[in-house]
């Protein structure tokens, strides 16, 4: 009953302790473009272009450090989904760019897990974004709009899972400020990187 508590709390504060890094995210013009009704498909790809560089520096820098912890890490990978998104949109890109893990000497499971809260939170808020996207640039969901289709109508019990996950894991390494500490600087990795475009 106590570590149920426990868990239950760690939810609240890791939410609570990353909560202005967060704000300050969706307070990019970037960001709140996305749910504007101007929203426009220049916005749109941009924002994919941007995403791309961090899922695909996140799939290739901090996936490997939890593949042990996270243990549905494979059903999570979203890289081919923006890759697919931006074909369908005829825009081509690459990049050589890495704004999570560039400076990071080592990556610790708890400061990865922190990072891996922020990129699945996206995945659920994505659904939201989702329908704007659909309705102000009158795609559909098959075309262009897989990245934030997410896990389609698994994304509740996805999201669910991995919070499941992420507590256990707390509670059996108490490590929860490396965890808070990993989540803060994804969001500041993010937005730095959304800033400079």
């Amino acid at each position: 009953m106590d570590n149920t508590a426990t868990t239950i709390s760690f939810a609240e504060i890791l939410k609570t302790q990353t909560a202005a890094a967060h704000t300050a995210l969706e307070s990019l013009p970037l960001s709140e473009s996305l749910m504007s009704p101007d929203l426009t498909i220049d916005s749109y790809t941009t924002y994919l272009c941007l995403m791309h560089d961090i899922v695909l520096d996140a799939e290739q820098n901090i996936f490997p450090v939890l593949k042990g912890v996270v243990p549905d890490l494979n059903e999570r990978a979203k890289i081919k989904h923006i890759e697919a998104d931006l074909d369908s949109l005829g825009k081509s890109y690459s990049s050589n760019e890495h704004p999570i893990s560039e400076g990071l000497e080592t990556i610790t499971e708890g400061f990865a897990m922190g990072v891996f809260y922020v990129m699945e939170g996206s995945t659920l808020g994505g659904r939201i974004i989702l329908k704007n996207v659909l309705k102000q640039l009158g795609l559909d969901e098959n075309t262009g709009t897989s990245y934030f289709a997410g896990y389609k109508e698994k994304t509740g019990p996805m999201w669910k899972a991995f919070l499941e996950t992420l507590l256990r894991y707390e509670a059996q390494n108490d490590n929860r400020e490396e965890i808070i500490k990993g989540a803060n600087y994804a969001f500041k990795s993010i937005y730095t990187h959304f800033s400079q475009k």
